[in-house]
């Protein structure tokens, strides 16, 4: 975390060549026309894309038809991919391999599942809570995601709830009609695994809380709270994400802004996790770097891969993420930031990506006519930050390095920055 407070203090500051090809191309601050010729010959891929989902390929279970466009242009008359491209969406209640059935139905080419990197798949480095008990909130194959992610031994909300029926009572018709007998034979929970937003929010919130505040044994009470508290690995920061409706819907950052401030307001500390993966995380973009150098290797381009494009519709997940990755490899290049990258965790062959530009389109969380999210003053009205917590505001981190109407756009315009035939 301390990798991370870091890097977020430092505004961004994309090179000269991001800002010189945004403005010959006009693409400086709003959405563009359409339209890109490119006639230099292909070459061997040096770059590579990182494709959010939600918003930017899809709305819901309705693709968009600019992402059709895309990939008749990314993948050739073979159906193979003509540039290593990860697929990295901050859902997680679904499985990797459901996931990439879906892309591919969607889009019309074969995405495998290692193409698709889900929140929660970085705690597959996190291996010292592997063989702890864990309670797990999500929806959906919860237990399923947590064994595929290395973890041994998960208890889910709803098996501590039956467990111990008087801890859940904001539903009366959930309320038991007779006070059962304690238990004192359930095995002590030694940490939590936050995967994804539940269901029944306050289920989950006031469990949650109860094995927090009683260090792991719910059925019993503690006069104090301990502190430093047990561990919390938590995915997906989203406060907000585009579907089918107008207006963006909650995402699992709501619930965990909701976790944090009854636990801050309960106990008077503050709610510390012990990994935050997803995007705008370093350590999930690392992750997707390494995918993507695998993809390439099995694909036989020698070049190695030097450049990543991060497409996304979400400024504070996506574009602050991809800044912020960026602004870690500048430091990284320089012996600036830590060997082992975010958390101390990750582990690789030495890195030959030199950059990760941002590109934000206009189909789904961003709005081109609403306000820039910049600091109350009191002259202007300004949107309000929507990152969380442990990111702190930069808005050099938030400004893309393109801004452009969709995905189809954004695939045109890197093949014309890299001279590739569109």
């Amino acid at each position: 975390m301390a990798v991370l407070r870091s890097l977020v203090a430092v505004r961004a500051a994309p090179g000269l060549w991001w800002r010189a090809a945004r403005e010959s191309l006009g693409l400086r601050g709003r959405c563009p026309g359409r339209g890109y010729s490119v006639d230099a010959a292909q070459s061997p891929p040096t770059f590579g894309f990182l494709l959010d989902i939600d918003g930017v390929l899809v709305r819901g279970h309705r693709v968009i038809p600019a992402a059709l466009e895309a990939f008749r242009r990314l993948v050739n008359a073979h159906g193979q991919l003509r540039v290593p491209v990860v697929f990295v969406t901050n859902a997680g209640n679904i499985l990797q391999h459901s996931k990439a059935q879906e892309l591919s139905a969607l889009l019309g080419f074969k995405v495998e599942p290692d193409q698709v990197i889900l929140s929660h798949s970085p705690m597959k480095l996190f291996s010292k809570y592997h063989n702890k008990r864990m309670l797990v909130s999500g929806q959906g194959p919860v237990v399923e995601n947590a064994r595929v992610l290395g973890f041994e031994n998960v208890v889910t909300v709803d098996e501590l709830r039956m467990a111990f029926p008087v801890l859940d009572m904001v539903d009366l018709q959930r309320r038991p009609k007779t006070t059962p007998l304690l238990r004192n034979d359930f095995p002590v929970i030694e940490g939590v695994l936050l995967l994804g937003e539940p269901v029944r929010w306050e289920t989950s919130l006031q469990l949650i809380m109860d094995v927090l505040l009683s260090n792991g044994n719910p059925g019993t009470g503690l006069a104090t709270a301990p502190y430093p508290h047990l561990p919390v690995l938590a995915s997906n920061m989203d406060l907000l994400w585009m579907a089918e409706a107008k207006m963006p819907r909650f995402g699992h950052g709501t619930f965990l802004l909701c976790l944090e401030t009854i636990y801050q307001k309960v106990t008077g500390k503050e709610l510390k996790y012990e990994g935050l993966m997803g995007k705008p995380s370093v350590l999930t973009y690392q992750y997707a770097e390494d995918l993507i150098r695998q993809q390439a290797e099995r694909r036989g381009w020698a070049a190695p891969i030097q450049k990543l494009y991060a497409v996304g519709d979400n400024p504070m997940s996506d574009v602050y993420g991809a800044n912020l990755f960026h602004k870690y490899l500048q430091m990284a290049k320089h012996g600036g930031a830590e060997e082992q990258g975010a958390s101390g965790l990750w582990k690789q062959r030495p890195s030959a990506t030199q950059s990760c530009a941002s590109i934000l389109v206009c189909t789904g969380v961003y709005n081109p006519k609403g306000p820039e999210p910049t600091r109350p003053t009191q002259e202007a009205e300004v949107a309000p930050f929507h990152g969380h917590r442990d990111f702190s505001f930069s808005p050099g981190l938030m400004e893309a390095s393109h801004i452009v109407n969709d995905v189809n756009e954004a695939v045109q315009l890197v093949f014309h920055k890299e001279g590739w035939a569109l």
